[in-house]
């Protein structure tokens, strides 16, 4: 069961110490690395006359640099779950590796793109094992200084709008973002003006319902599912607006007088939906939250809404990235775990 007054006990927040440290440090973090690769992004000069026919990135975090870059770079980008590359793939095409951390499927790839004879540009730890696998005459190394996804996709955004394939964003604003979090989410803000000790409160004994309406937010809330899984060791669920409302439908409709003693239904958790808001306009989006919210009026689900600060696309969906993190460090803080 969920125990909201270990969210303010000092020995069970000291318990957590490492976990939240390690999402305080987020900012940092991204400056660091973003100071770290700052000579070897100065070294890329952008010209429309070079432009690979394609981009390939391949690493855990490919799927987010596309979703940022895709609607703005001047030529394809695809983000290869690998192994290894598309089969199109050769020396026109610019392949991206991003070492966060380094994996088998990275390095295949990288290897691969070396025999292709492909242009690689490698964004990891200068001293780690994709540097090594990488280093060719065709390889560009923009070196970090961590490991962490977030800073790793940020440092890479960065080399390619230096290289004119991405607009120019501001690293800081995304650090400050970052940073915004952490503040307000400090475990020594006290559950009554603690936004995330609240979300990990409300949802601390049901099953979390994830939604994100644009294609960043979307990912957020498959951020939040998978820390919430590992945090509570329990079902979550990030989903497309069809899916969270036949789950919503699935559920009898809540009724607060039912004995969890006598009734096995009501003794079933309940659904409690979250949906994440990165301040995207746009008609499907207002459709798909019309329809969901409908569905969880129908049937009396508990629901939050999280939206993100202010700043371009990157600062808002680390702004809610962050916030899941901290919801789920103060789930598993209140589960005891």
């Amino acid at each position: 069961m969920f125990d909201d007054a270990l969210l303010d006990d000092e020995s069970a927040l000291t318990r957590a110490d490492g976990v939240l440290r390690d999402l305080a440090g987020c900012g940092a973090r991204v400056r660091l690395d973003a100071h770290t690769a700052q000579e070897a992004i100065g070294s890329l000069v952008g010209d429309a006359d070079q432009r690979p026919r394609a981009v390939v990135a391949v690493g855990p975090a490919a799927r987010l640099v596309r979703a940022v870059l895709e609607p703005a770079c001047p030529v394809p980008f695809v983000a290869w779950p690998g192994p290894g590359l598309p089969g199109w793939a050769g020396s026109l095409d610019l392949v991206v590796a991003l070492g966060a951390p380094d994996g088998p499927g990275v390095h295949a790839a990288a290897a691969e793109a070396i025999r292709r004879g492909c242009p690689l540009l490698v964004v990891t730890v200068a001293t780690s094992p994709l540097a090594e696998v990488a280093a060719s005459r065709w390889t560009t190394l923009v070196p970090t200084a961590t490991a962490d996804p977030l800073a790793v996709a940020v440092v890479t955004i960065q080399a390619l709008a230096a290289a004119g394939l991405a607009a120019p964003f501001e690293t800081e604003e995304v650090a400050q973002a970052l940073d915004e979090v952490a503040l307000s989410s400090s475990p020594y803000v006290d559950l009554g003006t603690n936004r995330t000790k609240q979300l990990a409160s409300s949802i601390g004994d049901d099953v979390p319902l994830l939604w994100g309406g644009s294609v960043l937010a979307a990912r957020a809330a498959r951020r939040w599912a998978e820390g919430l899984r590992r945090a509570s060791g329990q079902a979550a669920l990030a989903a497309e607006a069809d899916d969270i409302v036949a789950v919503l439908d699935a559920n009898p409709p809540r009724d607060l007088f039912a004995d969890p003693f006598e009734d096995p239904v009501a003794s079933r958790p309940a659904s409690a939906l979250v949906l994440l808001d990165d301040r995207v306009e746009a008609p499907s989006v207002r459709i798909d939250r019309g329809n969901i919210l409908g569905a969880a009026a129908r049937h009396g689900a508990r629901h939050d809404e999280v939206f993100a600060g202010e700043g371009g696309d990157l600062a808002r969906y680390a702004s809610l990235v962050a916030t899941g993190g901290y919801t789920a460090a103060y789930l598993g803080i209140g589960l005891g775990r």
